[in-house]
């Protein structure tokens, strides 16, 4: 299928049982969804098994979805949605499962680099953890706005909450980011 396609066509088309049509929907919004699956849950088998989830849950839907937002939107919803709920298992797991001494020793071991010879794929650790210290709904706000880029508009649409909210929950989120970044800047 071609990308002059409109996404309008293609649901139709897949809606009336096209499978070429939905494959190319997957194929245009694989990277949208990634894009939100990853920066919720970081990158691993975790991420991959909620990104192909999120598009069996609307090959589910496909009938109901009236095109009252756009796909990148309804899409990113279900991704962000199913993100949270992995979230969820994943803290209810480490309670359960692993030794609040084992976490803080995990914590201790990413403290600053004392030489300050940070490699690019330690900085992105860094910041990976840094996002994965923040309760679910900054993460959420964080991935959309900054990481996704959305705007805040947006970002309140995919959540459902009041803009208002959005830019809240951003602002506590940067400043509980600031303590484990500015390392990261400062010479």
């Amino acid at each position: 299928m071609s990308d002059r396609v409109s996404d309008h066509e293609l649901l139709a088309r897949a809606t009336a049982g096209d499978p070429a049509a939905f494959r190319s929907l997957v194929e245009r919004y694989e990277d949208v969804v990634a894009s939100t699956v990853i920066g919720m849950l970081g990158p691993g088998a975790e991420a991959d098994d909620v990104g192909q989830e999120t598009f069996v849950r609307f090959y589910r839907t496909l009938n109901r979805f009236r095109e009252e937002a756009s796909l990148a939107t309804y899409l990113t919803r279900i991704a962000m949605n199913l993100s949270l709920n992995a979230l969820k298992r994943r803290k209810r797991f480490f309670a359960r499962h692993v030794q609040g001494q084992e976490a803080g020793e995990r914590l201790a071991d990413s403290g600053p680099d004392p030489a300050g010879q940070l490699e690019s794929g330690e900085v992105r650790e860094r910041v990976r953890f840094a996002i994965d210290q923040l309760p679910s709904k900054h993460r959420a706000v964080v991935t959309l706005r900054l990481i996704d880029g959305y705007s805040t508009r947006e970002t309140a649409q995919i959540l459902e909450v009041p803009e208002g909210t959005v830019l809240s929950r951003l602002s506590r989120a940067l400043e509980r980011l600031e303590p484990h970044l500015r390392p990261l800047v400062e010479p």
